[in-house]
């Protein structure tokens, strides 16, 4: 038998099942399932039963400080079924480069707490950390190539979208000095669901590409996302879903031509926005103004000023992992933040919260991590250029929402869950696909089949490989 042939990724092509159900891609959409829909609907039953919201402002920082008792229970049963899926399969576990740069961003994590503020906190929330990374990451990466993990996050993300409708349609705004600030759904804030109606927007422009009732549910989906997106009064979900898929489109395709990693191509846009912020000056500014109407991004660059200030006195490893927000009255920000800043969760803004915790050596290996998950999503795209277009498209949009939002390594939050999911998404196709042994991921687009010039367009020369009938 040749060696392609005996390698680990090439014998579980062969003793693939074309069956959509696999118990390792099932155990990352369980986790999906459980922080999209069950975990947000207990919250909601300790909420108020019109608008969705906490009791107090109080009573929310309290319970973000707390851990959930779903959590104490759910992620350490997940992690037990991944630990026997492991044992039994341990010899046919790799990993590729990218998710050893998340695990080696997990272990600078996990030292962090000999010098956290509150070793406590970071331990706990670090413990919680590594049960969900390794419940997805892990079992994805056993799974059979035939196994279509993204169709089972989709359908969660679907499901929780039609689920919402129900809950919009029963409850009030969140009205704050007059103002209707939109709908939660069954979330703890407008956002949340803003932020879930967008993924699932993303996740159903890949269902068009297919034919029959997935094209029909993935239009019916972006339906409703859209006016979930809408009703939340979600701008910032609404305006990145559609930059994202656009940005990812032109990345792969430009990629392609000049034989480049989107990640390569996608970099010079960080260095020219870090130019011309240094030349204009209020760059920030500006742009805060034509999105929300004033100058400090509804209150951002105030939270950030400060955050850049606490940086300085921990530069190079931080204050600990999650040791900074929310870690009690005499935590960092409770003492030293200014004014309403010393109540906020976060810095809303996951890079700078990466340097507060973790300093500038956790910045650059959560930079490593993006950036090498990006090359592994442009090396899919060599063969299936419609799946990596759809990974490229969430993973863009999730980086672009740190800018604004603190998800990256942050618990249960759906931002990184799903990024985690794209990841090891990403790290299922690592390996190179080597022709007659099997079949490709199953079921691709009709749109790659029928249409030879955007096949031509992509550079996808193997996919009449694949077909019946050549094109």
């Amino acid at each position: 038998m040749s060696k392609a042939m005996t390698h680990p990724f090439n014998q579980r092509r062969l003793g693939s099942s074309a069956s959509i159900f696999d118990i390792y891609a099932t155990v990352p959409v369980l986790a999906c399932v459980f922080v999209e829909i069950a975990s947000p609907l207990l919250r909601y039953a300790d909420s108020d039963p019109v608008t969705g919201a906490g009791a107090s402002a109080a009573g929310r920082l309290q319970g973000m400080m707390a851990p959930r008792p779903e959590n104490k229970t759910f992620w350490p049963a997940l992690a037990a079924i991944t630990l026997v899926l492991i044992i039994r399969n341990w010899s046919r576990l790799t990993l590729p480069p990218h998710l050893k740069w998340l695990f080696a961003y997990l272990a600078l994590a996990g030292t962090s707490v000999l010098w956290a503020f509150k070793p406590d906190f970071s331990s706990s929330r670090f413990v919680l950390e590594m049960l969900i990374v390794t419940s997805i990451v892990l079992p994805a990466q056993l799974a059979a190539p035939t196994a279509d993990m993204m169709r089972g996050v989709f359908l969660c993300f679907a499901f929780a979208c039609v689920l919402n409708i129900v809950f919009v349609f029963n409850q009030s705004p969140i009205i704050m000095e007059n103002v209707n600030l939109g709908y939660p759904g069954y979330f703890t804030f407008k956002g949340l669901l803003g932020e879930c109606a967008a993924i699932a927007f993303l996740l159903s422009l890949h269902e068009l590409l297919y034919s029959g009732w997935r094209r029909a549910l993935g239009i019916v989906v972006i339906c409703i996302a859209t006016y979930l997106m809408v009703v939340s009064k979600s701008k910032g979900s609404l305006g990145l879903s559609i930059l994202a898929p656009i940005l990812a489109g032109l990345s792969l395709f430009i990629g392609k031509k000049m034989r480049l990693s989107p990640a390569i191509v996608l970099l010079p846009i960080p260095i020219c926005y870090a130019l011309l912020a240094g030349i204009v000056g209020n760059l920030i500014n500006r742009i805060s103004w034509y999105l929300y109407g004033n100058y400090t991004l509804s209150g951002r660059t105030i939270i950030w000023d400060f955050v850049n200030f606490e940086i300085a006195r921990k530069p190079l490893f931080g204050w600990g992992y999650q040791s900074f927000w929310l870690v009690g009255p005499d935590g960092p920000s409770a003492v030293d933040g200014p004014g309403w800043v010393k109540g906020a969760p976060s810095a809303h803004n996951g890079y700078l919260d990466t340097m507060v915790d973790m300093g500038y050596v956790g910045f650059a290996l959560l930079v490593v991590f993006i950036f090498t998950t990006l090359f592994a999503i442009g090396r899919l795209a060599d063969r299936e250029p419609a799946r990596a277009w759809s990974l490229l498209t969430v993973a863009l949009f999730v980086i672009l929402t740190n800018f604004l939002e603190t998800t990256w390594m942050h618990g249960t939050d759906m931002m990184w869950l799903i990024f985690v999911i794209v990841a090891a998404e990403a790290g299922r196709h690592w390996q190179p696909f080597h022709p007659g042994l099997s079949e490709p991921m199953h079921g691709e687009p009709v749109i790659a089949v029928q249409r030879p010039g955007l096949r031509r367009a992509w550079g996808s020369d193997r996919f009449g490989r694949f077909q019946k009938k050549p094109l």
